[in-house]
């Protein structure tokens, strides 16, 4: 016979509380890391051709060594309430925000990579508390901000089979234990992913979802490429070039121990490998804050999560069959933005048969949160406003 034991489901639910505090030995370890570095000896004036611009990084990295300073983006974060929950055997790091207005909407927010919780602070202001940054309260949110798990604060120990869908089914668990009824769902790049798979597994109480991207591709039958017109032309010929140049794709897919070693035991190697992705491999450098940039940086070096975050795109390649099955019919919101491979409402269409709100922005990245805060976060409150 077995018999349940209360004290044990209690603490595999607790919600404790998390505060940030670096070691000053682990600062000092990366100072000593980055005056040691050992430089490659890339070819002269190849830019971004190959990879990362050797002078870009050795820019970056003597900021990082002698201007950057973390203990004043430590504080940042501190300011933020902080958890830590275990949810099917990870443990779960968040940021909890909630709105000074009582009647604010629930909303996760999900990061990809080589993105943390880092990307959305500059959303949380307008987010949460819009009566003070010159918005209409009625829009406010309470924000959920979670460290996918295997990623920065949620630590490296972290058991196989984490795919987008086990994900997923973790942020239903996570914002059900908050004691939210209804909610909201956003995210970007492998946020995307997550965002639109909890649309797909439907959870009780998603009311929507809103994302950056729709990773919706033609599907090699002819008839859906007749008609293109010259902007899906071209965007279609910007996600070949994507495509060309992403080896983080294929590296940790199948990979992503291998690449660890270095990761884990250079910074500057830590710095080039996120930098490349953040700058569209020298197509827009320096869009993003370089402090807000170097934060995030600190977050996988700091937490030595560099081969825990990476294997995330292996188990999505490998565990494949555990994700949710048919297209995504729950309502969807989508934003493009202007330096992204851009979405093609043709295609979405195919795989998300609710799109109910559409919209394309000039600028921003792929780290539109980041670098165009201003755009997104209206986007948010004229997406979300049907289900206050």
């Amino acid at each position: 016979m077995t018999t349940s034991n209360p004290t044990s489901h209690a603490v595999h639910t607790e919600i404790r509380p998390f505060r940030i505090a670096i070691p000053q030995a682990d600062l000092d370890d990366l100072q000593y890391r980055l005056s040691r570095t050992r430089w490659p000896d890339a070819l002269t004036g190849s830019g971004w051709k190959y990879g990362v611009s050797l002078p870009y990084v050795k820019q970056l990295a003597d900021y990082w060594q002698n201007g950057y300073d973390w203990r004043k983006h430590e504080a940042r974060l501190n300011e933020l309430p902080q958890f830590t929950t275990t949810i099917d055997g990870a443990n779960v790091h968040f940021l909890h925000v909630r709105s000074p207005e009582p009647d604010a909407f629930p909303l996760i927010l999900t990061h990809g990579w080589p993105s943390s919780i880092v990307e959305f602070l500059d959303l949380i202001g307008p987010l949460t508390d819009p009566r003070s940054h010159g918005g209409d309260p009625a829009d406010a949110f309470h924000l959920v901000i979670p460290s996918v798990p295997g990623f920065g604060f949620s630590g490296s120990s972290l058991e196989p089979g984490w795919n987008i869908s086990r994900i997923a089914k973790a942020w239903a668990q996570l914002m059900n234990r908050l004691g939210y009824e209804k909610y909201g769902a956003h995210g970007s790049d492998c946020g995307a992913l997550v965002s639109r798979e909890m649309g797909i597994q439907q959870p009780e109480g998603l009311l929507g979802i809103h994302v950056l991207q729709l990773f919706s591709f033609p599907s090699g039958d002819p008839a859906e490429m007749v008609d293109l017109s010259e902007e899906d032309q071209k965007r279609l010929q910007f996600l070949a070039n994507f495509h060309e140049r992403a080896g983080f794709n294929g590296i940790q897919q199948t990979r992503p121990q291998t690449l660890s070693y270095g990761l884990a035991d250079s910074p500057a190697g830590q710095l080039a490998w996120i930098a490349e992705l953040f700058n569209g491999f020298g197509d827009h450098v320096d869009f993003v804050d370089r402090d807000a940039f170097l934060t995030n940086v600190m977050l996988y070096w700091l937490t030595n999560t560099a081969e825990s975050s990476a294997r995330l795109y292996y188990e999505n390649v490998h565990n494949s069959e555990q994700a949710a099955q048919g297209p995504n019919a729950s309502p969807t919101g989508v934003a493009v933005f202007g330096h992204d491979f851009k979405s093609m409402k043709r295609f979405a269409e195919r795989d998300n048969t609710d799109i109910v709100h559409w919209s394309e922005f000039e600028r921003g990245t792929h780290f539109a949160a980041m670098d165009a805060p201003d755009l997104l976060a209206p986007d948010l409150q004229v997406f979300f406003r049907r289900y206050r």
